[in-house]
């Protein structure tokens, strides 16, 4: 597997497994809230990272660079499990400044335990359309 910055080639790729994801993912919201175009709205700005293996997309992380903050992280079911969403965090560490924060829904109970394994701390919570979610921050480097 390798992470490459995002190509103008990713992009339907990306924009499937954001739909996807988060209709699986998020099963409490209406998933007729979720579109195709969504990934290219919500990432507008921020840095990305693609994981490509055997030269198909298979995920994702966007950081909005200026407040060192994750705005998503994404994977393919198909390659839940395997490292890829660490790697990918890994990689994105590499162009942040610290601390880094993100917001995490507190039903997305996977996503929440990945961010504590991974050294994040609660540093709050908060409302939004889709439910609670948590502010995380992650102070330094955990290797």
């Amino acid at each position: 597997m390798e992470i490459v910055e995002i190509r103008k080639s990713d992009l339907d790729s990306l924009r499937k497994i954001f739909l996807e994801e988060r209709q699986t993912t998020f099963s409490w919201v209406d998933s007729a809230t979720f579109h195709l175009h969504d990934f290219d709205t919500e990432t507008e700005g921020e840095y990305i990272l693609v994981a490509i293996l055997d030269d198909i997309t298979i995920g994702f992380i966007s950081i909005w660079l200026p407040d060192n903050f994750i705005h998503h992280l994404y994977v393919d079911k198909k390659y839940h499990g395997k490292g890829i969403g660490t790697q990918l965090l890994k990689a994105a560490l590499k162009k942040t400044n610290f601390p880094v924060t993100l917001k995490c829904l507190e039903k997305n109970i996977q996503a929440v335990i990945f961010y504590k394994r991974k050294g994040f701390i609660e540093k709050g919570k908060g409302e939004s359309e889709q439910g609670t979610f948590i502010l995380f921050e992650l102070v330094k480097n955990p290797e």
